[in-house]
């Protein structure tokens, strides 16, 4: 019997970028996207921290503030690489090399995150220069990737150098923003908002020229997913703090327990309620609402990280290191709970595109449940026992699911694909 030698060539080589298939079976996530992605947990973690860190010393608006503006800058840094990565990778020597490039300004982004929360937290001019250095460092290797698609793909020239275009005029505008922060309020402003709108508007007027970009709906749905994976690491760590502080100061007892299963849980029934349909299979049908579901999620990865958030806040409590009570430190993970539970129902109910009443009406017991879990800390419960009420807002998702809700959303989505596969649902982007 002759064993054939597949041919196989381990010489570096420089691939043309020509797009990829976007019905190619069994897409996966690439080695490389792994490793990008293993930078933003570095980046959630320093925001996730340092949100705590000034939400600890009750300055509750400089927390917020620098909480959206680290967040929208990694999410979208995150969002522009993924959705190029489906639709172009070569995992050639060149590809390689201009993503190890945008980690490096991730890396950067991140080491600038702290001195923007001081600037915001002491009052002082607002000083985002090493994140800007990041960001910019990230967005020019992206450039030249659009720019290389744009040379190489005639058939998407026109959507690449859309997105290359505004990519691009946006960092000129973040950088002007850098140069002028002392000048008058409404100009810095003002200038702020247009190079916003230029950098979040991109993908939506580039995915409208032609038939936009050959992303893949498997292959998308999966990165999304990931990253989700990683915020949700945020309660992870958070859980480990609020346990750490505990034990510290009162050794192993029955609420270091309760706090452990309480954390965990919290992390796991998110996680759960994220993956109860398959998005993959939904994007494949309804590639015109691509576009919005994944906006939606620039929502999304905040609400998961601001939970680990909320959790690190009760371990600052716990140790004694702030002001705050256990109540501040409870509502600090509720508020993030329930804008999880709301987004990731609309995100559902945007794809499917229906609304139902049995639905949206668990939010409702969902929003009594984590209120309960503020007034019972309040009212001086141990706050693993706070938590554990929490707990039980995503628990009533997982159970409606369980019991009732999953014919419904089989239903809703059988409606869909086979809309989607008669030709109903058109394949141009939204």
């Amino acid at each position: 019997m002759t064993i054939e030698t597949p041919q196989l060539s381990l010489r570096p080589r420089l691939s043309r970028m020509v797009g990829r298939d976007p019905a190619q079976r069994g897409r996966a996530a690439t080695p490389l996207e792994l490793l990008f992605d293993l930078t933003f947990v570095v980046a959630f973690g320093v925001t996730a921290d340092q949100t705590a860190h000034v939400l600890a010393e009750g300055h509750l608006v400089p927390a917020l503030l620098g909480f959206a503006f680290a967040m929208f800058c990694a999410v979208w840094a995150w969002v522009n690489f993924s959705w190029f990565s489906s639709a172009f990778d070569t995992d050639d020597w060149f590809y390689r090399l201009t993503t190890m490039v945008q980690m490096m300004g991730v890396i950067v982004l991140a080491l600038g995150i702290p001195v923007m929360f001081e600037s915001l937290d002491h009052g002082t001019v607002f000083d985002n220069s090493i994140m800007v250095a990041g960001y910019v460092v990230m967005r020019v290797a992206m450039i030249a990737q659009w720019l290389r698609a744009a040379h190489q793909a005639p058939t998407y020239r026109k959507s690449a150098l859309v997105y290359a275009t505004m990519v691009g005029a946006a960092q000129v505008g973040w950088v002007l923003i850098f140069l002028i922060r002392e000048a008058p309020a409404p100009v810095v402003f003002s200038l702020g908002v247009l190079v916003f709108a230029a950098d979040v508007l991109a993908p939506s007027i580039a995915e409208r020229v032609h038939d936009g970009t050959p992303w893949h709906p498997h292959h998308i749905a999966e990165r999304y997913s990931l990253l989700t994976i990683i915020a949700l690491g945020e309660g992870v760590f958070g859980t480990v703090a609020s346990v750490s502080a505990l034990v510290e100061h009162s050794s192993w007892t029955l609420e270091a327990v309760v706090l452990i299963f309480a954390g965990t849980g919290l992390t796991f029934a998110l996680w759960w309620i994220y993956f109860l349909v398959p998005v993959g299979t939904l994007l494949e049908v309804r590639r015109d609402r691509a576009s919005a579901w994944g906006y939606i999620h620039v929502f999304l990865f905040p609400a998961i990280t601001g939970m680990g958030a909320g959790l690190h806040v009760a371990a600052y409590v716990i140790e004694g290191e702030t002001e705050l009570s256990v109540t501040a430190a409870v509502a600090c993970v509720a508020v993030p709970v329930f804008f999880f539970l709301a987004i990731a129902y609309a995100m559902y109910a945007y794809l499917v595109h229906e609304i139902n009443r049995a639905d949206v009406g668990k939010l409702v017991p969902a929003l009594v449940l984590l209120i309960l879990g503020v007034m019972l800390a309040a009212l001086g419960a141990p706050i693993g026992v706070c938590l554990l009420v929490l707990l039980s807002a995503p628990v009533v998702f997982i159970v409606y699911f369980a019991l009732v809700g999953w014919r419904h959303e089989e239903d809703a989505l059988r409606r869909v694909i086979e809309a989607g596969r008669a030709g109903h649902v058109t394949g141009s982007t939204d």
